[in-house]
This record gives structure tokens, C-alpha cells and sequence, in this order.
């Protein structure tokens, strides 16, 4: 799959293009320049041709902060295929604008000039002034009329791979099917209470690294990917958009790929402004899809409140969570027994995240990279714990040894009976309990319950979900 890029000098519109090539608001959009500092990807499609389409921070060393963004900018447009060099129509062409595409075309890359924000007759004049740029293919375009896109993505279109057929040319429709193995129907049957048909055995570990701001979320995305792929800066909120890349580990016997994605750090409410307000908002959004949460603690500076509500999006949306003490290299530096407090911290945060005591807890060092590959280990192991299909026969032992040892408080004399037990989603894991009074079942015998599963089951790591249901209603009732 070929890379395209999206290069140029801050608030000329490249997120704005980005967004409506991907037919999606995925980059965040401001007046403010700059606003845009780390790369974000996603793959398009241009009628049957597929790319990866790159937004890049601007181009700009007016500050050291904006210096690192175009340094990893360039960075990334030295590995693009195709680059789509952007300049601001509205403002008359200059000579920096002109040494940026020289420096862009000696990449010898096939490469558009492109005058974004032409929406009208003096636009158009204005835009004139480019074509002393030699450019070979020089597009004008307004992004927010949607004028001038269609031709700017035919010539993208020219320039990727031709969509590979579904099967092979000598193969016919009869060959594949007379191939195909009907043992497949017989295993969806099996798992048809299961709502969701994801192959969670080769999909991708969507893992959302959050935590408030300098933490070292950003370092530690770099370390796990190998590069600097994140700007990492002591600046609080460099990162404003989520930042994912994919990797591939060893995961036992087979290769497993895991898409990690950087969140913009989180501030107190009252200190959120501008297009942080928007970055808090795509932090829940990219929550919503993920599998596992990493939550960043800064084990230098301790645990704060802010800490607590932000480990409260990972339990809001039922992810696998594991909490990460960063900046241990630092923290040893104080303490010679590093165990000791290794123990009296996990004990703190235990104690203030009650409601994330299924979480593993690992200290680590973003900037050494001491314990990182240990971190890729125990994310596949949550992932497989968060995506489990327990036995139904052992499941019902469990639940019926639990019951049995420790009965259910009767409801007004008259006894409270689980009768069955079934899995019926993961991801996290979710068990309905068939019962005859499912209201009267008491929070705190579900977690009784809970704690008897993972004492059972391998479950760390993740949310176990019991749902009582009323034996003999229908399930969009039970739902209800």
C-alpha cells in the first residue's frame, strides 16, 4: 500500500484535506497554527485503489516545539511514496514557501503543488503566482467549497497500485466454493450467541495509551514502536491528536500485531482550552474502540485525583487496563530498596483504584526502554484474558461451587436461585446468570462472583461483566 503525505506550512489546510479524503473528521481542525504536531494515517480508498493517506504537522522552525514537528514531518515524508505539497491561496507566494518545495522535490517523488483556499476571482489570480514554482502538477482547490479535490485525487489515483483481484484469474466461482470448508458454518453455530462476528485471533490490539499530561505517554509510544514516532517535548500538550502506529510481535507461535495509539494528555477540567477541549473528546472517541487501555502514571510525582477520573475512562468503557509506573529509572535514584516501593505503591494505587483491581501494575522506564519488551508480553496476555470464551460446563461449576459455599441472601424468605450461566459476548467478557428474581441479586455478591471466576480462570487484566436475566423473557427485554 503505497503512502501518500500531506506536506506544508502550518494552517494552509492540511488536516482539513485529510479529513475529507478520508471522508471522516479524524484530524482536528482549528484557526490556530500549529495545531496539527504529530503525523496522523489512515488508509483511503480512491475508487478501487487503496493508500495511506499521512497528515503532517507544518513546516515551521519559529520555535523549538514546531522545530521537532517538522523534523518528523520531513521524517515521514522521506518514507511516502507520493507527496501532496500544500500552500495557503489566500497569501501571495514567497521564498519560503518556494525553498521548502525545491528541498521537497529533490526527494525525486512524484509530487503536487497544490494552492488550497482558492474561493474565488482574486484567489485564482493570486494563485497565478505559483506557477513560477515549476511545478509539474500544480492543483487549485478549496477544501472547504470542495472544489478542485476530484482532479487532485485522479492524479493520486495514476500514481497507486492497481487493486488486486479477490481470487486468482484461472480460479472460478465453482473451484472456490467447491474449495470451501463447510467445517467453518459448524463453528459459527457453535459461537452464534456471540453478537459480534470479529476474529479476535488475527485481528489487530488496539492499545490506547492515556494518562494526564508529561507522564511520558509519548516516550513510551516511541519506545514500543522502535523510532520516534511521537514529538516528545517538555511542553504539557504537545500531543493534541491521537498518534497510532502498529507493530508486530512475538505472541507464542504466531505473529501478532499490535496498532498503539497516543492520546493527548489530559488536564484538569478547568485548565482545558481551545483545541484541547477537542482532544479530550477524540481521547473518549478513540476509548470507544479500543481493546486494552494503558494507563501512564508518573511514579516520580506520584498519584493524583486527575489520575483517578482518567483510570475511570478505562473502566467506563469496559476496556482490559494495565497500569504503567513510568519514570522508574528516576524513581530508583531515591529508594535503594526498589522492591519495597515497587510494593508500597501498587498498595497505594490499589487502595485509591478500586474499580481497576483487575489491572496488572508494571514499572518501567519510557526513556531507557528497561522493561518495554516486558509491556508487549503482558498486552498479549490481557488481550487473550479480554478476549476469552470460557466453557460453559466449567463456568456453571464455578458459579454453582460459589453459590454453594456462599448461598445468596434470600429476597423477603423466599430463596434467590441462579439456575444457568452462559457467556454470551467478550471483549470484555460478559455472562448472563439465568435467574429466578435477577433484580435481587446484591452488587456486592457479583463481586463475590467475580473474584470466584478469576480464581478460576485466567482473567487478569480484564472486566468481568454478570448481567442477571429473568428465566423465559425475550432477550430485547433482558437487554432492556
Amino acid at each position: 500500500m503505497k503512502k501518500v503525505i500531506l506536506l506544508g506550512r502550518p494552517n494552509v489546510g492540511k488536516s482539513s484535506l485529510f479529513n475529507r479524503l478520508a471522508r471522516a473528521r479524524i484530524a482536528i481542525t482549528s484557526e490556530v497554527a500549529g495545531t496539527t504536531r504529530d503525523v496522523n494515517k489512515t488508509e483511503i480508498n480512491i475508487d478501487d485503489r487503496e493508500c495511506l493517506l499521512i497528515d503532517s504537522g507544518g513546516l515551521d522552525e519559529s520555535s523549538k516545539l514546531f522545530a521537532a514537528v517538522q523534523k518528523r514531518s520531513l521524517a515521514e515524508a522521506n518514507e511516502a511514496d507520493i507527496i501532496v505539497f500544500m500552500v495557503d491561496g489566500k497569501l501571495y507566494a514567497d521564498e519560503i514557501d518556494k525553498k521548502l518545495f525545491y528541498a521537497i522535490n529533490r526527494l525525486g517523488k512524484p509530487t503536487a503543488l497544490v494552492v488550497n483556499k482558492v474561493d474565488g476571482k482574486r484567489d485564482e489570480q493570486r494563485a497565478k503566482d505559483f506557477i513560477g514554482f515549476g511545478a509539474k502538477k500544480l492543483f487549485e482547490i478549496s477544501v472547504s467549497h470542495n472544489s478542485g479535490t476530484d482532479e487532485l485525487c485522479e492524479w493520486i489515483y495514476s500514481h497507486l497500485e492497481p487493486a488486486k483481484p479477490s481470487m486468482e484469474d484461472d480460479e472460478s466461482i465453482e473451484d472456490f466454493l467447491a474449495d470451501f470448508d463447510e467445517s467453518l458454518l459448524e463453528s459459527d453455530k457453535s459461537n452464534s450467541r456471540f453478537k459480534s462476528n470479529i476474529d479476535y485471533e488475527n485481528k489487530a490490539i488496539k492499545v490506547g495509551i492515556i494518562g494526564r499530561v508529561n507522564v511520558g505517554k509519548s516516550s513510551l509510544l516511541n519506545a514500543l514502536v522502535g523510532q520516534n514516532r511521537s514529538v516528545v517535548s517538555d511542553i504539557a500538550g504537545t500531543t493534541i491528536d491521537p498518534v497510532n502506529e502498529k507493530i508486530s510481535v512475538n505472541d507464542g507461535n504466531k505473529e501478532r500485531e499490535i496498532e498503539f495509539i497516543d492520546t493527548a494528555g489530559i488536564r484538569r477540567r478547568g485548565k482545558i482550552e481551545g483545541i484541547e477541549k477537542y482532544a479530550l473528546n477524540r481521547t473518549q472517541k478513540m476509548l470507544e474502540n479500543a481493546d486494552i487501555a494503558v494507563l501512564v502514571l508518573d511514579s516520580v510525582e506520584g498519584i493524583n485525583e486527575l489520575d483517578e477520573r482518567i483510570a475511570g475512562l478505562a473502566s467506563e468503557f469496559n476496556l482490559g487496563v494495565i497500569i504503567v509506573l513510568n519514570k522508574w529509572d528516576l524513581k530508583a535514584q531515591e529508594y535503594q530498596d526498589f522492591d519495597k516501593e515497587f510494593d508500597r505503591m501498587s498498595r497505594e494505587i490499589r487502595d485509591r483504584f478500586k474499580f481497576l483491581a483487575y489491572a496488572p501494575i508494571i514499572s518501567l522506564s519510557a526513556t531507557s526502554k528497561k522493561r518495554v519488551e516486558k509491556l508487549k508480553e503482558l498486552i498479549c496476555a490481557v488481550y487473550k484474558n479480554y478476549t476469552i470464551k470460557l466453557p460453559t460446563s466449567r463456568l456453571n461449576e464455578v458459579i454453582a461451587t460459589a453459590t454453594k459455599a456462599h448461598p445468596i441472601p434470600r429476597e423477603h424468605g423466599r430463596a434467590v436461585r441462579i439456575y444457568y450461566a452462559a457467556q454470551f459476548d467478550t471483549a470484555a467478557p460478559k455472562i448472563a446468570l439465568v435467574m429466578n428474581k435477577p433484580k435481587c441479586l446484591h452488587f456486592s455478591y457479583l463481586r463475590y462472583l467475580q473474584n470466584q471466576l478469576r480464581a478460576s480462570f485466567e482473567l487478569g487484566g480484564t472486566p468481568v461483566i454478570l448481567v442477571p436475566r429473568g428465566r423465559g423473557k425475550s432477550k430485547e427485554k433482558n437487554n432492556e
